[in-house]
């Protein structure tokens, strides 16, 4: 689960504190509302699964998350620091997912964690532990936009990120290369 202080940097990269940046005053528990030009991770994970329900594959990013649609109308939310995934589309229909954005904290219920091997993207349930290669997704464009996260934000930044585990964040960041 991702949690972030309220003092801690913006996960966008913008340098701001978490608290002044991207995500607005939430309301019981509610997702944050933002202001023009300021994204929320839940109006992105709906974005994503827009597409995904309209069978087209696209690729987005916000701060550390990767969230991509595959034409089958599969989507997913990827996260970086603990290669952390959780799918929100499947065969072309938005699964709810529980996402609880605030000024003090993101927290997500991850499902599954992701590795990129061989140019594939594969995932393991957390549950199971049942590992699936994801066919038809657009593993290139993964990739890049996983590369170039990486050359964005600096290691002890994305180390700080996840601050009970920040050995197992930098591991987990390494065995993706």
């Amino acid at each position: 689960m991702v949690k972030i202080g309220r003092n801690d940097p913006c996960s966008c990269g913008s340098g701001k504190k978490f608290k002044k940046c991207c995500y607005g005053k939430a309301e019981q528990g509610r997702p944050a509302s933002t202001a023009p030009g300021q994204l929320s991770l839940t109006g992105e994970v709906a974005k994503i699964q827009q597409a995904a329900v309209a069978g087209k594959s696209e690729v987005r990013t916000i701060g550390v998350f990767v969230l991509f649609s595959s034409d089958a109308g599969d989507a997913w939310l990827l996260e970086l620091t603990d290669m952390d995934a959780l799918l929100v589309a499947r065969g072309g229909k938005a699964i709810d997912v529980e996402i609880v954005e605030s000024p003090e904290t993101l927290e997500i219920n991850w499902s599954h964690r992701f590795a990129v091997k061989d140019k594939q993207l594969h995932v393991t349930a957390y549950a199971d532990k049942k590992e699936e290669v994801l066919v038809g997704c657009p593993s290139h464009s993964i990739r890049a936009a996983i590369k170039k996260i990486r050359k964005k934000f600096p290691r002890e930044l994305l180390d700080s990120i996840h601050l009970d585990a920040p050995a197992a964040a930098a591991s987990s960041s390494d065995a993706a290369e």
